[in-house]
């Protein structure tokens, strides 16, 4: 049973992993990666989610590797701390409270105990560059209030800060000004560029800077996609810097090699470029990439490279620029023409994703699973050209038939429209485009809907234009003496009054069909398409449209652009209740008669959740965000909940997902999905992956896979369970983290003495001290691996663990008091 107390407005996954430049652990394991509150940590080779550190209470800023101690991880947010991770085990070490919002952070290894960090104290938009020194402190929470200065009038992005030459000096720019504070002079250089209003020096605006790792040369980017490198910049009058240019827009990020032999440049284009030696001539491309490249990273041993896109994507890239591993967050278009929907065969969340497609995210794992290409075109990046927008999409036949429309309109006269069904695939576990119709309608298509009805005979599809017209579309036979085969025809066409078609919609067994025609609502006959009723309440624009489901399947419901939410009954054609509300969001629950509304105010966006047959709501949350809620959507759940009290019961069988303007995508639980996912890490126990060696079977944690009859009975494990548990040692070495372990001589000697005998027993009375060297070399020749074999065997059978200590070979206690005998101490040389 859940507290009621416990329900809030959580994030879903969904967090831009582009915020911030992506940071490299020290081995090129693990890359690092901001994501909202969080802090993820990925494999650069499996590209699973290893961790979430979650801690902040506010988006996180900046991540950077504690150069002290490379196991280790600094962090920074909004909330006005910096929080230091043991990013192995995902354990928060120490927390550092400032007490201002923290923009970017940045560390060095010169600068032992202080960080610096982007702060705004007056104006919101003036930032300044401080160093904090972070006092030490045995304490868990600690205060750093001791701030230095270092420069003023700053840009906010951390792309405009760079530290050079092994911390000698940090570079920042902003706007047309590039200024070089030196650390033990205590002075600032600053130069100055040509503004953009003189036409011959135009687009001259810093947009990055970066700084060569042990020479004095800084490289900055510009907005007509320059290169420049600036080098004597010691001396206001004596700096000199030379061009490079290939971007033919701005340059988003740079980035030295660890060497400092080559500089790596993105932008725009989608492709990572390589300067090598830094000259025009020395060039090399890696293409395509897919998005607009906004940060770029090097990893600390140089063998890796990972570029940031807009499209929430990193893709790592070997140092012979190959693309190695791509992780894919939830794309963020630039609108969400087709809301929110759910695929009923994966349970992914289905929405826009990168132009012309269609993206499938998993809610579980916050990853996306694939991409479906709609348009099937190439994208052209290109602001002033009209693109091709896929505007609709829908599910159907229970995740057997995709419909989706495309349209293109550069003038008002001028429109392209096509409408496609896609076919699932069992074989090729995709959809595979079936039919394409070009120009369903003379004008945009407002709506779509599938007839999703159990006891449906014949899919069916239904489409709303502003053309004035509802057609019908059927799956008919279309096999021919080749092959056969079956595609989609328009079957029936209906309209009101000439009036643009707004809303469409089943009732949930399939037998009327819901348009609205701006202010009025029909309703039809699925099988004989008549017209039986229509509501005309005079309310303004039908907004939303949607029947009641299970014991409410009687009720339809209507929102109205005019802020009406209106209930009629369809048994007596009349109003049954209308509400006040300006409903912006409003989406059934599949598996309950529960309706969900979001209302948007000059507060904010409010929830409200009630039954049609009852105008009291069940549920009232206020300001659930304070930015408009565009898109929502419910998402049947695996397991459900517990909740037992009434205003919660309908987050029982389902979960409410919604998306805000900013594509923020949010959720009502009880504790962040970020909590709930396990890392992979954590989901194996070290004992079940010993490898197996002599010591693997002594310690009984070998089954015989090929005895079935073994592999019935659950004692043997629960037996051998003991065994490895009371022994400290092995403890030790499993499940304490490697960085903070005693000495390996130390270790050594006691796992070793942990696997002897006890004094007491017979066998170890029995072996005498002096063996002679022939009598071990037969015994290791002739009766060693019998022996083994056969004490396999009886362990593997017993019943008691203590037979099991009992019956050790000769040759194999011998080998362990040679063990003992043996100094471990060189080991703590290494």
């Amino acid at each position: 049973m859940v507290e009621e107390e416990n329900i809030r407005v959580v994030r879903c996954g969904g967090s831009e992993l582009n915020f911030r430049r992506a940071v490299f652990s020290a081995d090129s394991k693990y890359i690092f990666c901001v994501s909202g509150d969080f802090v993820k940590v990925y494999s650069t080779v499996t590209e699973e989610c290893v961790h979430i550190l979650h801690g902040h209470r506010n988006l996180v800023t900046g991540i950077q590797l504690n150069p002290n101690n490379h196991l280790q991880l600094y962090s920074c947010s909004l909330d006005g701390t910096i929080k230091l991770w043991d990013y192995i085990d995902g354990i928060l070490i120490k927390t550092f409270i400032v007490g201002c919002k923290l923009h970017a952070l940045f560390t060095l290894a010169q600068a032992e105990d202080s960080v610096f960090v982007i702060v705004n104290k007056e104006k919101p938009d003036i930032f300044q560059l401080v160093s904090v020194k972070l006092p030490k402190s045995s304490s868990q929470e600690v205060e750093a209030k001791e701030l230095s200065f270092v420069l003023d009038y700053i840009n906010q992005s951390p792309k405009c800060i760079a530290f050079g030459n092994e911390g000698v000096y940090v570079a920042a720019v902003r706007e047309f000004y590039l200024s070089v504070y030196f650390f033990k002079k205590k002075t600032t250089s600053r130069f100055t560029l040509s503004s953009s209003r003189n036409k011959k020096h135009a687009k001259n605006n810093f947009t990055c800077v970066a700084c060569h790792p042990t020479e004095d040369c800084i490289a900055s980017g510009h907005m007509d996609g320059k290169i420049r490198l600036w080098r004597n910049f010691y001396d206001d009058k004596k700096y000199t810097y030379t061009c490079l240019h290939w971007h033919h827009d701005m340059v988003m990020d740079l980035a030295f090699s660890v060497t400092g032999t080559s500089l790596l440049s993105g932008g725009r284009e989608s492709v990572l470029v390589e300067w090598r030696d830094a000259t025009e001539k020395n060039k090399e491309f890696l293409p395509r990439l897919g998005a607009t490249i906004e940060h770029i990273s090097v990893s600390p041993a140089g063998d890796l490279f990972c570029t940031s896109h807009s499209d929430n994507k990193i893709i790592i890239i070997h140092r012979n620029l190959e693309a190695s591993a791509v992780i894919q967050g939830l794309v963020k278009d630039r609108s969400i023409f087709t809301g929110l929907m759910i695929d009923p065969r994966t349970k992914a969340l289905v929405l826009n994703g990168k132009p012309g497609h269609l993206q499938f995210y998993s809610l579980q794992s916050d990853k996306q699973l694939y991409n479906l290409d709609i348009i099937q075109q190439e994208y052209i990046n290109d602001y002033g050209l009209i693109q091709i927008e896929l505007t609709k999409a829908a599910f159907g036949c229970f995740g057997n038939w995709l419909a989706t429309v495309e349209q293109r309109q550069e003038k008002e006269t001028e429109l392209e429209l096509q409408m496609k069904l896609w076919m699932y695939n069992k074989k090729t576990q995709g959809f595979i485009l079936n039919t394409k119709i070009n120009m369903p309608h003379e004008d945009c298509i407002t709506a779509l809907c599938f007839c999703n009805a159990e006891k449906s005979e014949q899919p069916t599809l239904v489409t709303a234009s502003k053309d004035g017209y509802f057609k019908v579309w059927i799956l008919t036979d279309d096999s021919d003496i080749y092959k056969k085969a079956v595609g989609w025809t328009c079957d029936f066409v209906g309209s009101y009054h000439k009036y643009q078609a707004t809303n469409c919609c089943f009732s949930e067994d399939g037998s009327l069909l819901a348009v609205s025609f701006e202010e009025i609502v029909t309703i039809w006959d699925s099988i004989t398409w008549e017209l039986k009723c229509t509501f005309c309440q005079r309310a303004g624009k039908i907004r939303h449209l949607c029947f009641g489901r299970l014991t409410c399947s009687k009720y339809l419901l209507g929102a109205t652009e005019n802020g009406i939410l209106c209930c009629w009954n369809l048994l007596s054609c009349a109003l049954e209740w209308n509400a006040k509300l300006n409903v912006r969001v409003m989406e059934p629950d599949p598996n309950s008669e529960n309706i969900a509304a979001i209302s948007q105010s000059s507060v904010g966006s409010d929830l409200f959740v009630f039954k049609p047959s009852e105008p009291r709501p069940l549920y009232i949350q206020k300001g659930i965000s304070r930015e408009e809620v565009q898109w929502g959507v419910f998402v049947p759940r695996d397991v459900p909940e517990s909740f037992t009290s009434e205003a919660y019961q309908w987050l029982n069988r389902s979960q409410f997902y919604f998306l805000t303007k900013s594509q923020s995508l949010l959720t009502f639980s009880t504790e962040s999905p970020e909590e709930k996912l396990t890392p992979t890490s954590k989901q194996l126990l070290a004992e079940e992956s010993l490898p197996t060696t002599p010591f693997y079977f002594i310690l009984g944690k070998h089954r015989q896979q090929q005895d079935e009859k073994l592999n019935e009975t659950l004692e043997n494990e629960l037996v051998q369970l003991p065994l490895t548990e009371n022994i400290p040692a092995i403890s030790e070495l499993l499940h304490t983290p490697a960085h903070v372990l005693p000495s390996a001589a130390f270790l050594c000697s006691m796992f070793v003495n942990s696997l002897l005998l006890s004094k007491e027993t017979k066998s170890a009375k029995e072996i005498p001290e002096d063996v002679d060297m022939e009598e071990e070399k037969e015994s290791e020749d002739s009766d060693e691996e019998n022996d083994f074999t056969k004490k396999v065997q009886d362990t593997s059978n017993t019943g008691l663990g203590e037979d099991i200590i009992h019956q050790l070979s000769k040759s194999e206690e011998k080998e362990l008091r040679k063990f003992r005998k043996i100094d471990y101490s060189w080991i703590a040389a290494l």
